[in-house]
């Protein structure tokens, strides 16, 4: 059975990666209006940004009802991150795992920033529910990916707004491989071919390569995760 659709409004985190078009389309299946929020903070795959308007247009003509709740697209400048950031996604420097363990592309405070900025977004635009790509089982390590974080976050929102928010992940739980299946089981094979074909990952930008799993230079953390979950997933439809 297709889920309720819900009259209320949400404001979907969207990068224009495989994990946010796949929570878009999770949203576009719940929500009557969903709107989408981009951030540029002077990351090196700035790609990612210029992916975005082709995989909304594409994703929207998927389905009437789908275009008929896809609102409005915000971009949000957010160069002060970016220059406090000493990372391998806003910095020329080698992606490696440092010091602290975590991989040098952690950018210290970001999925703090962008819900903060989201939720004030929200609050403008009438909407409690925000949608994001944050997961903690099959990840890089971020803490800021984790669900104790999302559910702090959701509080303080609620607390400094005097609004209550709620902040649905519906990645947190699943891997990779169980993201691919969402897609199919969403939007079936051209909800999937749309995943494969149109978003971006990769951590270097790279778009002149494209793998069985869709584009990347292959070698970067979010490639390999990628990667490794689009076997994963073939392994089990095969099985």
């Amino acid at each position: 059975m297709p889920p309720e659709i819900r009259s209320e409004s949400a404001v979907v985190l969207f990068s224009g990666g495989q994990d946010s078009t796949v929570c878009l389309a999770w949203a576009l299946q719940r929500f009557a209006r969903v709107e989408t929020v981009g951030f540029d903070y002077g990351q090196r795959h700035a790609v990612e940004l210029a992916v975005r308007p082709r995989v909304r247009e594409k994703l929207a003509a998927l389905s009437a009802e789908w275009a008929g709740r896809l609102g409005a697209d915000h971009i949000l400048t957010l160069d002060a991150l970016g220059a406090v950031s000493d990372s391998a996604l806003t910095r020329d420097v080698a992606i490696e795992i440092g010091e602290s363990g975590l991989p040098t592309t952690f950018v210290p405070g970001r999925n703090l920033i962008f819900l903060a900025f989201a939720g004030a977004l929200a609050y403008r635009r009438g909407a409690r529910h925000l949608v994001g790509g944050m997961c903690e089982t099959d990840f890089s390590g971020y803490p800021d990916c984790r669900d104790d974080t999302i559910k702090a976050v959701q509080v303080a929102l609620g607390l400094g707004m005097n609004r209550r928010f709620i902040i649905h992940t519906p990645l947190m739980w699943i891997d990779k491989a169980a993201t691919f299946a969402m897609a199919e089981e969403i939007g079936g094979k051209p909800l999937f071919d749309l995943v494969l074909e149109e978003t971006h990952t990769c951590y270097s930008g790279d778009r002149s390569q494209r793998h069985p799993w869709g584009y990347g230079c292959g070698e970067c953390p979010a490639c390999r995760l990628r990667a490794e979950g689009f076997a994963r997933f073939i392994a089990g439809r095969e099985a």
